[in-house]
């Protein structure tokens, strides 16, 4: 990912808005699912964007004393945007679409890292950040496939959710 267009600043407070909005979709999404191990799975995501959110908080802070740390409404950074899905969207679909974003921030961080290399911790950090993003993606994978593959037995077993 080229990131050579955009400030330092403006790289770590579109991080911060893309942190906010995932778990603002985490947090949602948690909220309507009825399965309890799937909601878990999206509070402790929701936690770890949150996470995510602070560490680069306290980077701006560290970089940019004194500046607010206010993300933009939207990223200047063309990252794939994620919002609060509407109660018709499919949660495949759904999961679909954080994980391109977790891919994407994935691919955003590995960027910001390598231009953060002269800062050997903050650079070690952020290629951290990637991993577990990268770790993210992976999670929403199984959940999406196994939210596909139960679409997939309702539809072979008609009664499949009617009870004993």
């Amino acid at each position: 990912m080229d990131l050579s267009a955009f400030s330092l600043e403006e790289l770590l407070l579109a991080g911060i808005r893309s942190e906010i909005d995932a778990r603002r979709v985490y947090s949602a999404v948690a909220a309507r699912v009825e399965n309890f191990l799937l909601r878990d799975r999206l509070r402790f995501l929701a936690a770890e964007e949150e996470k995510h959110e602070a560490i680069l908080v306290q980077i701006h802070k560290g970089k940019f004393p004194g500046r607010a740390t206010t993300p933009p409404g939207a990223s200047p950074v063309p990252l794939p945007e994620l919002h609060v899905p509407d109660d018709a969207t499919p949660l495949p679909a759904v999961l679909g679409q954080a994980m391109a974003a977790e891919q994407a921030a994935h691919d955003f961080y590995l960027a910001l890292a390598d231009r953060m290399r002269p800062d050997e911790n903050i650079a070690r950090m952020l290629a951290y950040m990637a991993r577990m993003e990268l770790g993210h993606y992976k999670l929403l994978g199984d959940e999406r496939d196994a939210a596909l593959a139960a679409e997939d037995a309702g539809g072979a077993w008609p009664m499949i959710h009617a009870g004993p």
